[in-house]
Protein backbone atom coordinates (compact mmCIF):
# COMPACT_ATOMS: atom_id res chain seq x y z
CA UNK A 1 0.00 0.00 0.00
CA UNK A 2 1.32 3.40 -0.39
CA UNK A 3 0.69 4.16 2.90
CA UNK A 4 3.04 1.60 4.41
CA UNK A 5 5.64 4.13 4.53
CA UNK A 6 3.84 6.10 7.17
CA UNK A 7 3.23 3.29 9.13
CA UNK A 8 6.61 3.05 11.57
CA UNK A 9 5.61 5.34 13.62
CA UNK A 10 7.14 5.38 17.70
CA UNK A 11 5.29 3.07 20.17
CA UNK A 12 2.23 3.96 21.78
CA UNK A 13 2.95 6.83 24.63
CA UNK A 14 6.75 7.20 23.52
CA UNK A 15 7.85 10.53 22.93
CA UNK A 16 11.34 9.99 23.76
CA UNK A 17 11.93 11.19 19.80
CA UNK A 18 10.40 14.44 19.43
CA UNK A 19 12.44 15.49 15.85
CA UNK A 20 11.18 12.05 14.79
CA UNK A 21 7.79 13.54 15.45
CA UNK A 22 8.04 16.18 14.16
CA UNK A 23 9.52 14.86 10.97
CA UNK A 24 6.17 12.41 10.71
CA UNK A 25 3.51 15.14 11.71
CA UNK A 26 5.01 17.75 8.97
CA UNK A 27 5.16 15.16 6.84
CA UNK A 28 1.73 14.03 6.86
CA UNK A 29 0.38 17.44 7.00
CA UNK A 30 1.58 18.13 3.54
CA UNK A 31 -0.07 14.72 2.28
CA UNK A 32 -3.37 15.61 4.12
CA UNK A 33 -3.54 19.20 2.14
CA UNK A 34 -2.58 17.38 -0.86
CA UNK A 35 -5.71 15.26 -0.85
CA UNK A 36 -7.55 18.36 0.07
CA UNK A 37 -7.58 17.80 4.16
CA UNK A 38 -7.60 20.95 5.50
CA UNK A 39 -8.49 20.45 9.14
CA UNK A 40 -5.88 17.15 9.41
CA UNK A 41 -3.08 19.39 7.37
CA UNK A 42 -4.01 22.41 10.10
CA UNK A 43 -3.79 19.96 13.52
CA UNK A 44 -0.92 18.21 12.23
CA UNK A 45 0.87 21.71 11.59
CA UNK A 46 -0.01 23.26 14.59
CA UNK A 47 1.05 20.63 16.74
CA UNK A 48 4.57 20.59 14.75
CA UNK A 49 4.50 24.47 15.46
CA UNK A 50 4.75 23.92 19.02
CA UNK A 51 8.38 21.36 19.13
CA UNK A 52 11.54 22.82 18.29
CA UNK A 53 12.59 23.40 14.48
CA UNK A 54 14.84 21.05 12.67
CA UNK A 55 17.74 21.77 10.79
CA UNK A 56 17.83 21.74 7.54
CA UNK A 57 19.37 18.29 6.74
CA UNK A 58 16.24 16.73 8.86
CA UNK A 59 14.03 18.31 6.99
CA UNK A 60 11.54 15.51 5.88
CA UNK A 61 12.17 14.80 1.91
CA UNK A 62 9.00 15.51 -0.36
CA UNK A 63 6.84 12.23 -1.15
CA UNK A 64 8.29 9.80 -3.96
CA UNK A 65 6.01 9.87 -7.06
CA UNK A 66 5.23 6.68 -8.74
CA UNK A 67 4.69 6.19 -12.46
CA UNK A 68 0.52 6.49 -11.65
CA UNK A 69 1.64 10.02 -10.03
CA UNK A 70 3.58 11.46 -13.26
CA UNK A 71 1.01 9.97 -15.55
CA UNK A 72 -1.97 11.92 -13.44
CA UNK A 73 0.63 15.08 -12.36
CA UNK A 74 -1.39 17.79 -15.33
CA UNK A 75 -5.34 16.67 -14.26
CA UNK A 76 -4.30 16.47 -10.57
CA UNK A 77 -2.82 20.06 -10.71
CA UNK A 78 -6.04 21.38 -12.42
CA UNK A 79 -8.33 19.69 -10.51
CA UNK A 80 -6.29 20.48 -6.96
CA UNK A 81 -6.96 23.82 -8.36
CA UNK A 82 -10.68 23.85 -8.73
CA UNK A 83 -11.16 21.79 -5.81
CA UNK A 84 -9.53 24.29 -3.84
CA UNK A 85 -12.03 26.79 -5.30
CA UNK A 86 -14.83 24.50 -4.01
CA UNK A 87 -15.60 23.46 -7.52
CA UNK A 88 -15.84 20.31 -6.52
CA UNK A 89 -17.49 18.83 -9.93
CA UNK A 90 -15.30 20.35 -11.73
CA UNK A 91 -12.63 18.69 -9.90
CA UNK A 92 -14.26 15.66 -10.39
CA UNK A 93 -14.98 16.11 -13.67
CA UNK A 94 -11.05 16.24 -14.85
CA UNK A 95 -9.66 13.43 -12.27
CA UNK A 96 -12.03 11.01 -14.17
CA UNK A 97 -10.01 7.54 -14.81
CA UNK A 98 -7.46 8.65 -12.68
CA UNK A 99 -4.78 5.84 -11.29
CA UNK A 100 -2.63 7.33 -8.52
CA UNK A 101 -3.93 7.15 -5.07
CA UNK A 102 -3.68 10.64 -4.48
CA UNK A 103 -5.36 11.91 -8.14
CA UNK A 104 -8.25 8.81 -7.02
CA UNK A 105 -8.54 10.51 -3.21
CA UNK A 106 -9.32 13.81 -4.24
CA UNK A 107 -11.68 12.37 -7.22
CA UNK A 108 -13.74 10.14 -4.72
CA UNK A 109 -13.74 13.50 -2.02
CA UNK A 110 -14.70 15.69 -4.61
CA UNK A 111 -17.49 13.72 -5.29
CA UNK A 112 -18.81 13.10 -2.38
CA UNK A 113 -18.44 16.95 -0.81
CA UNK A 114 -20.28 18.17 -4.02
CA UNK A 115 -22.76 16.11 -2.84
CA UNK A 116 -22.55 17.21 0.90
CA UNK A 117 -22.89 21.12 -0.65
CA UNK A 118 -26.06 20.49 -2.22
CA UNK A 119 -27.55 18.54 0.62
CA UNK A 120 -26.75 21.63 2.47
CA UNK A 121 -27.78 24.46 0.53
CA UNK A 122 -31.13 22.10 0.26
CA UNK A 123 -31.21 21.83 3.88
CA UNK A 124 -30.58 25.91 4.82
CA UNK A 125 -33.79 26.24 2.62
CA UNK A 126 -35.78 23.41 4.60
CA UNK A 127 -37.57 24.28 7.88
CA UNK A 128 -38.47 21.71 10.20
CA UNK A 129 -36.63 18.51 10.79
CA UNK A 130 -38.98 16.21 8.64
CA UNK A 131 -38.10 18.44 5.43
CA UNK A 132 -34.46 18.08 7.00
CA UNK A 133 -34.44 14.13 7.15
CA UNK A 134 -35.32 13.54 3.56
CA UNK A 135 -32.43 15.66 2.36
CA UNK A 136 -29.73 13.44 1.51
CA UNK A 137 -26.50 13.66 0.12
CA UNK A 138 -27.28 11.59 -3.20
CA UNK A 139 -23.58 10.80 -3.71
CA UNK A 140 -23.19 8.94 -0.89
CA UNK A 141 -24.66 5.19 -2.42
CA UNK A 142 -22.36 5.35 -5.58
CA UNK A 143 -19.26 6.42 -3.53
CA UNK A 144 -20.39 3.15 -1.17
CA UNK A 145 -20.48 0.61 -3.95
CA UNK A 146 -17.16 1.96 -5.88
CA UNK A 147 -15.15 2.40 -2.76
CA UNK A 148 -16.40 -1.08 -1.19
CA UNK A 149 -14.91 -2.68 -4.45
CA UNK A 150 -11.85 -1.34 -4.09
CA UNK A 151 -12.01 -2.34 -0.34
CA UNK A 152 -12.40 -5.54 -0.64
CA UNK A 153 -9.25 -5.68 -3.61
CA UNK A 154 -7.42 -4.39 -0.78
CA UNK A 155 -6.58 -1.34 -2.67
CA UNK A 156 -7.49 1.67 -0.50
CA UNK A 157 -4.84 3.28 1.18
CA UNK A 158 -4.82 5.30 4.65
CA UNK A 159 -6.89 8.60 3.17
CA UNK A 160 -8.99 6.18 0.96
CA UNK A 161 -10.08 3.67 3.88
CA UNK A 162 -11.02 7.13 6.08
CA UNK A 163 -12.96 8.56 3.22
CA UNK A 164 -14.25 5.04 2.96
CA UNK A 165 -15.33 5.30 6.40
CA UNK A 166 -17.06 9.03 6.01
CA UNK A 167 -19.31 7.59 3.56
CA UNK A 168 -20.28 4.64 6.11
CA UNK A 169 -21.09 6.85 8.61
CA UNK A 170 -22.98 9.32 6.46
CA UNK A 171 -25.19 6.34 5.80
CA UNK A 172 -25.91 5.66 9.01
CA UNK A 173 -23.74 2.01 8.84
CA UNK A 174 -22.11 2.60 11.99
CA UNK A 175 -20.68 -0.53 12.95
CA UNK A 176 -19.02 -1.12 9.46
CA UNK A 177 -17.61 2.76 9.61
CA UNK A 178 -16.18 2.03 12.80
CA UNK A 179 -14.07 -1.34 12.02
CA UNK A 180 -13.10 1.03 9.01
CA UNK A 181 -11.66 4.02 10.65
CA UNK A 182 -9.86 1.56 13.25
CA UNK A 183 -8.26 -0.07 9.96
CA UNK A 184 -7.36 3.58 8.33
CA UNK A 185 -6.04 4.24 11.98
CA UNK A 186 -3.43 1.25 11.26
CA UNK A 187 -2.71 1.74 7.71
CA UNK A 188 -1.98 5.56 8.58
CA UNK A 189 -1.75 6.52 12.10
CA UNK A 190 -0.45 9.70 11.51
CA UNK A 191 -4.05 10.56 9.91
CA UNK A 192 -6.16 13.05 12.58
CA UNK A 193 -9.18 12.96 11.23
CA UNK A 194 -9.75 9.54 11.16
CA UNK A 195 -9.19 9.30 15.26
CA UNK A 196 -11.77 12.16 15.04
CA UNK A 197 -14.10 10.48 12.93
CA UNK A 198 -14.12 7.50 15.37
CA UNK A 199 -14.28 10.11 18.14
CA UNK A 200 -17.44 10.77 17.02
CA UNK A 201 -18.75 7.32 17.01
CA UNK A 202 -17.46 5.96 20.36
CA UNK A 203 -20.75 6.46 22.89
CA UNK A 204 -18.96 5.21 26.27
CA UNK A 205 -15.86 3.99 27.94
CA UNK A 206 -16.63 0.25 27.66
CA UNK A 207 -17.05 0.82 23.54
CA UNK A 208 -13.60 1.91 23.60
CA UNK A 209 -11.94 -1.00 25.84
CA UNK A 210 -13.22 -3.42 22.68
CA UNK A 211 -11.50 -1.41 20.51
CA UNK A 212 -7.79 -2.68 18.42
CA UNK A 213 -6.02 0.33 18.40
CA UNK A 214 -2.50 0.95 16.99
CA UNK A 215 -0.17 1.28 19.69
CA UNK A 216 1.19 4.81 18.46
CA UNK A 217 1.92 8.13 20.17
CA UNK A 218 -1.38 9.46 18.26
CA UNK A 219 -3.34 7.24 20.42
CA UNK A 220 -2.39 9.44 23.84
CA UNK A 221 -3.85 12.25 21.26
CA UNK A 222 -6.92 10.23 20.35
CA UNK A 223 -7.19 9.09 24.26
CA UNK A 224 -7.91 12.55 26.15
CA UNK A 225 -9.79 14.11 23.01
CA UNK A 226 -12.57 10.89 23.56
CA UNK A 227 -12.40 11.17 27.37
CA UNK A 228 -13.03 14.72 27.12
CA UNK A 229 -16.05 13.97 25.07
CA UNK A 230 -17.61 11.13 27.13
CA UNK A 231 -16.97 13.67 30.31
CA UNK A 232 -14.18 11.64 31.37
CA UNK A 233 -12.71 15.07 32.76
CA UNK A 234 -10.20 13.70 35.02
CA UNK A 235 -8.45 11.02 32.66
CA UNK A 236 -8.39 13.78 30.12
CA UNK A 237 -7.00 16.10 31.63
CA UNK A 238 -3.79 13.35 33.39
CA UNK A 239 -3.63 12.66 29.61
CA UNK A 240 -3.15 16.35 28.57
CA UNK A 241 -0.45 17.09 30.92
CA UNK A 242 1.28 13.93 30.46
CA UNK A 243 1.79 15.07 26.43
CA UNK A 244 2.34 18.59 27.81
CA UNK A 245 5.80 17.19 29.86
CA UNK A 246 6.12 14.66 27.04
CA UNK A 247 7.10 18.15 25.21
CA UNK A 248 4.14 19.96 23.70
CA UNK A 249 3.94 22.38 26.04
CA UNK A 250 3.44 25.31 23.27
CA UNK A 251 0.52 23.59 21.68
CA UNK A 252 -2.33 25.74 21.29
CA UNK A 253 -4.76 22.77 20.39
CA UNK A 254 -3.49 21.33 24.13
CA UNK A 255 -4.18 24.43 25.79
CA UNK A 256 -7.56 24.78 23.82
CA UNK A 257 -8.84 21.18 24.93
CA UNK A 258 -7.52 21.75 28.87
CA UNK A 259 -9.76 24.67 28.89
CA UNK A 260 -12.91 22.75 27.08
CA UNK A 261 -12.57 20.32 29.48
CA UNK A 262 -12.63 22.62 32.44
CA UNK A 263 -15.51 24.48 31.17
CA UNK A 264 -17.35 21.33 31.02
CA UNK A 265 -16.89 20.46 34.72
CA UNK A 266 -17.82 24.19 35.33
CA UNK A 267 -14.97 25.22 36.47
CA UNK A 268 -15.01 28.42 34.98
CA UNK A 269 -12.51 30.49 37.09
CA UNK A 270 -10.00 27.92 35.53
CA UNK A 271 -11.42 27.70 31.69
CA UNK A 272 -11.26 31.50 31.78
CA UNK A 273 -7.81 32.02 32.88
CA UNK A 274 -6.77 29.24 30.09
CA UNK A 275 -8.66 30.97 27.46
CA UNK A 276 -7.62 34.57 28.62
CA UNK A 277 -3.84 32.64 28.55
CA UNK A 278 -4.36 30.94 25.22
CA UNK A 279 -5.77 34.75 23.38
CA UNK A 280 -2.48 35.86 24.19
CA UNK A 281 -0.71 33.12 22.66
CA UNK A 282 -2.89 32.90 19.27
CA UNK A 283 -5.21 36.19 18.92
CA UNK A 284 -6.76 35.78 15.59
CA UNK A 285 -8.01 32.13 17.00
CA UNK A 286 -11.67 31.50 16.54
CA UNK A 287 -11.68 27.86 17.08
CA UNK A 288 -13.83 26.90 20.51
CA UNK A 289 -14.43 30.75 20.94
CA UNK A 290 -17.66 30.50 21.18
CA UNK A 291 -17.07 27.69 24.23
CA UNK A 292 -15.07 30.67 25.49
CA UNK A 293 -18.16 32.99 24.98
CA UNK A 294 -20.45 30.57 26.85
CA UNK A 295 -18.11 30.93 30.18
CA UNK A 296 -18.75 34.84 29.78
CA UNK A 297 -22.24 34.46 29.73
CA UNK A 298 -22.35 32.57 32.55
CA UNK A 299 -20.20 35.05 34.06
CA UNK A 300 -22.47 37.92 33.07
CA UNK A 301 -19.50 39.55 31.55
CA UNK A 302 -20.82 41.46 29.48
CA UNK A 303 -17.64 44.23 28.53
CA UNK A 304 -15.56 41.10 27.60
CA UNK A 305 -18.02 39.50 25.37
CA UNK A 306 -18.81 42.84 23.66
CA UNK A 307 -14.92 42.99 23.00
CA UNK A 308 -14.57 39.48 22.01
CA UNK A 309 -17.37 39.50 19.57
CA UNK A 310 -16.24 42.47 17.81
CA UNK A 311 -12.77 41.79 18.34
CA UNK A 312 -13.88 38.11 15.98
CA UNK A 313 -16.03 39.89 13.70
CA UNK A 314 -12.95 42.15 12.60
CA UNK A 315 -10.98 38.71 12.18
CA UNK A 316 -13.61 37.10 10.36
CA UNK A 317 -17.59 37.57 10.72
CA UNK A 318 -19.11 34.94 8.27
CA UNK A 319 -17.30 32.10 10.84
CA UNK A 320 -19.82 29.70 12.65
CA UNK A 321 -18.00 31.06 15.63
CA UNK A 322 -18.16 34.49 15.24
CA UNK A 323 -22.09 34.26 14.74
CA UNK A 324 -22.52 31.91 17.94
CA UNK A 325 -20.15 34.53 20.15
CA UNK A 326 -22.95 38.09 18.56
CA UNK A 327 -25.64 35.43 19.25
CA UNK A 328 -24.41 35.01 23.22
CA UNK A 329 -23.72 38.83 23.33
CA UNK A 330 -27.47 39.78 22.25
CA UNK A 331 -28.70 37.06 24.60
CA UNK A 332 -26.70 38.32 27.34
CA UNK A 333 -28.65 41.51 26.63
CA UNK A 334 -31.82 39.81 26.71
CA UNK A 335 -32.71 40.74 22.94
CA UNK A 336 -33.24 37.16 22.23
CA UNK A 337 -34.69 38.02 18.54
CA UNK A 338 -31.35 39.10 17.26
CA UNK A 339 -29.57 36.34 19.62
CA UNK A 340 -31.75 33.40 17.44
CA UNK A 341 -31.02 35.54 13.89
CA UNK A 342 -26.97 35.43 15.02
CA UNK A 343 -27.35 31.55 15.35
CA UNK A 344 -29.72 30.91 12.31
CA UNK A 345 -26.91 32.54 10.72
CA UNK A 346 -24.39 30.40 11.78
CA UNK A 347 -26.41 27.79 10.71
CA UNK A 348 -26.79 28.68 7.45
CA UNK A 349 -22.57 28.47 7.22
CA UNK A 350 -23.13 25.30 9.04
CA UNK A 351 -26.52 23.21 9.81
CA UNK A 352 -24.32 20.57 11.25
CA UNK A 353 -22.86 23.28 14.20
CA UNK A 354 -24.30 21.42 17.62
CA UNK A 355 -23.46 24.33 19.52
CA UNK A 356 -25.69 26.67 17.34
CA UNK A 357 -28.50 24.51 17.47
CA UNK A 358 -28.32 24.01 21.11
CA UNK A 359 -28.40 27.64 22.00
CA UNK A 360 -30.83 28.43 19.47
CA UNK A 361 -33.14 26.41 21.58
CA UNK A 362 -32.39 28.30 24.67
CA UNK A 363 -33.16 31.72 22.68
CA UNK A 364 -36.64 29.74 21.77
CA UNK A 365 -37.21 28.91 25.41
CA UNK A 366 -36.85 32.38 26.26
CA UNK A 367 -39.03 33.85 23.98
CA UNK A 368 -41.28 30.94 25.13
CA UNK A 369 -41.48 29.58 21.29
CA UNK A 370 -41.89 25.67 23.03
CA UNK A 371 -42.57 24.06 19.31
CA UNK A 372 -39.33 25.85 17.63
CA UNK A 373 -37.20 24.95 20.59
CA UNK A 374 -37.89 21.23 20.51
CA UNK A 375 -37.24 20.81 17.25
CA UNK A 376 -34.31 22.88 17.51
CA UNK A 377 -33.02 20.97 20.76
CA UNK A 378 -33.94 17.60 18.42
CA UNK A 379 -31.59 18.52 15.49
CA UNK A 380 -29.14 18.90 18.01
CA UNK A 381 -29.21 15.45 19.08
CA UNK A 382 -29.60 14.35 15.72
CA UNK A 383 -25.71 16.11 14.80
CA UNK A 384 -24.52 15.20 18.42
CA UNK A 385 -26.43 12.16 20.35
CA UNK A 386 -23.73 13.47 23.57
CA UNK A 387 -24.87 16.64 24.04
CA UNK A 388 -26.22 16.75 27.17
CA UNK A 389 -27.73 20.31 26.95
CA UNK A 390 -30.01 19.39 23.86
CA UNK A 391 -31.61 16.65 26.10
CA UNK A 392 -31.53 18.87 29.50
CA UNK A 393 -33.11 21.73 27.07
CA UNK A 394 -36.08 19.07 25.67
CA UNK A 395 -36.75 18.27 29.29
CA UNK A 396 -36.75 21.77 30.40
CA UNK A 397 -39.54 22.46 27.56
CA UNK A 398 -41.86 19.66 28.37
CA UNK A 399 -41.92 20.65 31.88
CA UNK A 400 -43.23 23.53 30.60
CA UNK A 401 -45.61 21.86 28.53
CA UNK A 402 -46.47 20.13 31.73
CA UNK A 403 -45.83 16.52 30.28
CA UNK A 404 -43.93 15.30 33.36
CA UNK A 405 -43.39 11.57 31.68
CA UNK A 406 -41.32 13.19 28.56
CA UNK A 407 -39.38 15.59 30.62
CA UNK A 408 -38.45 12.67 33.11
CA UNK A 409 -37.34 10.69 30.06
CA UNK A 410 -34.64 13.92 28.34
CA UNK A 411 -33.64 14.51 31.95
CA UNK A 412 -32.93 10.89 32.64
CA UNK A 413 -30.75 10.79 28.97
CA UNK A 414 -29.02 13.90 30.53
CA UNK A 415 -28.12 13.08 33.75
CA UNK A 416 -26.26 9.62 32.27
CA UNK A 417 -23.90 11.93 30.03
CA UNK A 418 -23.78 14.06 32.85
CA UNK A 419 -23.54 11.72 35.97
CA UNK A 420 -22.24 14.45 38.36
CA UNK A 421 -23.98 17.79 37.40
CA UNK A 422 -26.37 18.32 40.26
CA UNK A 423 -28.69 20.22 37.83
CA UNK A 424 -29.60 17.33 36.00
CA UNK A 425 -30.33 15.56 39.31
CA UNK A 426 -32.29 18.58 40.92
CA UNK A 427 -34.78 18.47 37.26
CA UNK A 428 -34.93 14.49 37.69
CA UNK A 429 -35.92 14.97 41.69
CA UNK A 430 -38.54 18.02 40.72
CA UNK A 431 -40.09 15.08 38.05
CA UNK A 432 -40.19 12.54 40.36
CA UNK A 433 -41.83 14.60 42.72
CA UNK A 434 -44.77 15.63 40.08
CA UNK A 435 -45.10 11.81 39.24
CA UNK A 436 -45.24 11.51 43.03
CA UNK A 437 -42.68 9.13 43.19
CA UNK A 438 -41.28 10.72 46.21
CA UNK A 439 -38.65 8.02 47.32
CA UNK A 440 -36.62 8.58 43.90
CA UNK A 441 -37.15 12.34 44.32
CA UNK A 442 -35.03 11.95 47.92
CA UNK A 443 -32.16 9.79 45.99
CA UNK A 444 -32.37 12.35 43.46
CA UNK A 445 -31.70 15.67 45.79
CA UNK A 446 -29.45 13.62 48.27
CA UNK A 447 -27.38 12.51 45.16
CA UNK A 448 -27.52 16.33 43.70
CA UNK A 449 -25.89 17.42 46.94
CA UNK A 450 -23.31 14.65 47.19
CA UNK A 451 -21.68 15.64 43.73
CA UNK A 452 -21.39 19.27 44.53
CA UNK A 453 -24.96 20.97 44.56
CA UNK A 454 -24.16 24.47 42.20
CA UNK A 455 -27.39 25.94 42.59
CA UNK A 456 -27.45 25.22 46.40
CA UNK A 457 -31.10 23.92 45.89
CA UNK A 458 -31.37 20.26 46.55
CA UNK A 459 -31.11 20.00 50.49
CA UNK A 460 -33.55 22.72 50.63
CA UNK A 461 -36.05 20.72 48.12
CA UNK A 462 -35.13 17.62 50.10
CA UNK A 463 -35.86 19.44 53.20
CA UNK A 464 -39.19 20.46 52.12
CA UNK A 465 -39.82 16.55 50.75
CA UNK A 466 -39.14 15.50 54.10
CA UNK A 467 -41.44 18.17 55.49
CA UNK A 468 -44.46 17.31 53.45
CA UNK A 469 -43.78 13.62 54.66
CA UNK A 470 -44.10 14.74 58.16
CA UNK A 471 -40.10 13.49 59.12
CA UNK A 472 -39.60 16.30 60.98
CA UNK A 473 -36.05 15.65 61.94
CA UNK A 474 -34.72 14.81 58.66
CA UNK A 475 -36.14 18.26 57.39
CA UNK A 476 -34.19 20.07 60.37
CA UNK A 477 -31.15 18.08 59.26
CA UNK A 478 -31.08 18.87 55.88
CA UNK A 479 -31.96 22.64 56.71
CA UNK A 480 -29.15 22.98 58.81
CA UNK A 481 -26.62 21.29 55.93
CA UNK A 482 -28.48 23.92 53.92
CA UNK A 483 -27.45 27.00 56.33
CA UNK A 484 -23.93 25.79 56.73
CA UNK A 485 -23.18 25.78 53.23
CA UNK A 486 -24.62 28.93 52.65
CA UNK A 487 -22.38 30.62 55.52
CA UNK A 488 -19.31 28.78 54.92
CA UNK A 489 -19.10 29.69 51.44
CA UNK A 490 -19.75 33.39 52.15
CA UNK A 491 -23.08 33.62 49.81
CA UNK A 492 -25.22 36.78 50.49
CA UNK A 493 -27.14 35.93 53.71
CA UNK A 494 -30.35 36.73 51.76
CA UNK A 495 -30.13 33.80 49.78
CA UNK A 496 -33.91 32.88 48.70
CA UNK A 497 -34.36 29.52 51.09
CA UNK A 498 -32.31 30.92 54.12
CA UNK A 499 -35.16 32.50 55.17
CA UNK A 500 -37.42 29.43 55.06
CA UNK A 501 -35.08 27.41 56.82
CA UNK A 502 -34.37 29.55 59.53
CA UNK A 503 -38.09 29.22 60.30
CA UNK A 504 -38.19 25.57 59.76
CA UNK A 505 -35.74 25.41 62.27
CA UNK A 506 -37.33 27.91 64.78
CA UNK A 507 -40.77 26.34 65.03
CA UNK A 508 -38.81 22.35 65.42
CA UNK A 509 -36.52 23.49 68.04
CA UNK A 510 -39.87 25.61 69.58
CA UNK A 511 -42.21 21.96 69.09
CA UNK A 512 -38.84 20.26 70.79
CA UNK A 513 -38.70 22.69 73.64
CA UNK A 514 -35.28 23.76 73.03
CA UNK A 515 -35.49 27.80 74.13
CA UNK A 516 -32.11 28.98 73.29
CA UNK A 517 -31.87 26.84 69.64
CA UNK A 518 -35.61 28.11 68.71
CA UNK A 519 -34.89 31.66 69.81
CA UNK A 520 -31.54 31.73 68.04
CA UNK A 521 -33.03 30.89 64.67
CA UNK A 522 -36.47 32.92 65.41
CA UNK A 523 -33.58 36.29 66.03
CA UNK A 524 -32.51 35.58 62.73
CA UNK A 525 -35.93 35.20 61.39
CA UNK A 526 -36.33 38.50 62.10
CA UNK A 527 -33.66 39.99 59.70
CA UNK A 528 -35.70 39.13 56.44
CA UNK A 529 -38.92 40.65 55.16
CA UNK A 530 -41.11 37.52 54.89
CA UNK A 531 -40.41 35.95 58.41
CA UNK A 532 -40.01 38.49 60.38
CA UNK A 533 -43.44 38.88 61.59
CA UNK A 534 -42.98 35.16 62.60
CA UNK A 535 -40.13 35.18 64.34
CA UNK A 536 -40.91 38.36 66.30
CA UNK A 537 -43.98 36.39 67.48
CA UNK A 538 -42.12 32.94 68.33
CA UNK A 539 -39.55 35.05 70.35
CA UNK A 540 -43.08 36.56 72.20
CA UNK A 541 -43.99 33.26 72.69
CA UNK A 542 -40.88 31.61 74.04
CA UNK A 543 -40.14 34.71 76.52
CA UNK A 544 -43.78 34.13 77.67
CA UNK A 545 -43.44 30.15 78.41
CA UNK A 546 -40.20 30.75 80.11
CA UNK A 547 -41.58 33.27 82.69
CA UNK A 548 -44.14 30.46 83.41
CA UNK A 549 -41.31 28.45 84.43
CA UNK A 550 -41.66 26.39 81.23
CA UNK A 551 -37.91 24.81 81.18
CA UNK A 552 -36.30 23.31 78.03
CA UNK A 553 -36.21 20.01 77.50
CA UNK A 554 -33.30 17.60 77.59
CA UNK A 555 -34.55 14.67 76.47
CA UNK A 556 -34.91 15.15 73.11
CA UNK A 557 -32.00 14.68 70.70
CA UNK A 558 -33.03 16.99 68.46
CA UNK A 559 -29.66 18.74 65.99
CA UNK A 560 -27.96 21.58 66.65
CA UNK A 561 -27.21 24.19 64.36
CA UNK A 562 -24.72 27.21 64.80
CA UNK A 563 -22.90 27.98 61.81
CA UNK A 564 -19.66 25.86 62.30
CA UNK A 565 -18.43 24.40 59.46
CA UNK A 566 -19.40 20.70 59.29
CA UNK A 567 -17.15 17.77 60.27
CA UNK A 568 -15.46 16.11 57.32
CA UNK A 569 -17.59 12.56 58.36
CA UNK A 570 -20.77 14.09 57.19
CA UNK A 571 -19.43 16.04 53.93
CA UNK A 572 -20.53 12.96 51.60
CA UNK A 573 -18.36 12.16 48.17
CA UNK A 574 -18.25 14.36 45.36
CA UNK A 575 -17.97 11.74 42.45
CA UNK A 576 -20.38 9.20 41.77
CA UNK A 577 -22.09 6.65 39.68
CA UNK A 578 -25.24 7.92 37.43
CA UNK A 579 -28.15 6.91 39.68
CA UNK A 580 -29.96 3.34 38.82
CA UNK A 581 -33.71 4.53 37.98
CA UNK A 582 -34.42 2.09 35.41
CA UNK A 583 -37.11 0.32 37.81
CA UNK A 584 -39.14 3.62 37.04
CA UNK A 585 -38.91 3.91 33.21
CA UNK A 586 -41.54 5.80 32.31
Amino acid sequence: MAAAAMVAVAGGGDFSDLREIKKQLLSVAERSRERGLQHSGKWAAELAFALEPLPLSELPPPPVLTEEDARDLDAYTLAKSYFDLKEYDRAAYFLQGCKSQKAYFLYMYSRYLSGEKKKDDETVDSLGPLEKGQVKNEALRELRVELSKKHKAQELDGFGLYLYGVVLRKLDLVKEAIDVFVEAAHVLPLHWGAWLELCNLITDKEMLKFLSLPDTWMKEFFLAHIYTELQLIEEALQKYQSLIDAGFSKSTYIISQIAVAYHNIRDIDKALSIFNELRKQDPYRIENMDTFSNLLYVRSMKPELSYLAHNLCEIDKYRVETCCVIGNYYSLRSQHEKAALYFQRALKLNPRYLGAWTLMGHEYMEMKNTSAAIQAYRHAIEVNKRDYRAWYGLGQTYEILKMPFYCLYYYRRAHQLRPNDSRMLVALGECYEKLNQLVEAKKCYWRAYAVGDVEKMALVKLAKLHEQLNESEQAAQCYIKYIHDIYSCGEVVEHLEVSTAFRYLAQYYFKCKLWDEASACAQKCCAFNDTREEGKALLRQILQLRNQGETSSTDVAAPFFLPASLSANNTPTRRVSPLNLSSVTP
